[in-house]
């Protein structure tokens, strides 16, 4: 059994989704693993990770529609250490969740034909967010 870890950095523009799958596929083929388990820690509680449609953008739009919705920003919070986006961030963050879990077969994710994964940045303000990367395999 091996195993491989680092953490990468993106940079996000602020709410929205950063498509982060070209990067995890290129730092697994880097590993020569070919079987295995890739786990994904985003290393902040404002931001999240998700795996998602990645063929029709109108899912990531109708996603960040819902989230305005479930989460509004608002005075209505207790916590606003950082301003009116913080708790509506933290919330969202909870949702979607901060780690993921994918199969390597073959060298590669195992993920399904429309399927990408996500950084979702849940403040308004860009950011430079951290995501720790761990595979163990064979």
């Amino acid at each position: 059994m091996r195993q491989a870890s680092t953490i990468l950095s993106f940079e996000t523009p602020g709410r929205g989704f950063v498509d982060i799958t070209r990067a995890m596929a290129a730092w697994l083929g880097g590993s020569g693993i070919e079987e295995g388990l890739l786990t994904l820690l985003c290393r902040h509680t404002s931001a999240s990770l998700l795996i998602q449609e990645n063929a029709a953008r109108e899912v990531r739009t109708d996603l960040a529609a819902w989230f305005d919705r479930l989460a509004p920003e608002g005075s209505h919070y207790a916590h606003d250490d950082e301003g009116p986006d913080d708790m509506p961030a933290h919330l969202r963050a909870t949702l979607t969740g901060v780690n993921l879990q994918i199969p390597v077969m073959a060298g590669r994710m195992a993920l399904g034909t429309w399927q990408g994964i996500y950084l979702a940045e849940h403040r308004r303000m860009p950011h430079r967010r951290q995501v720790a990367v761990h595979l163990i395999g064979q």
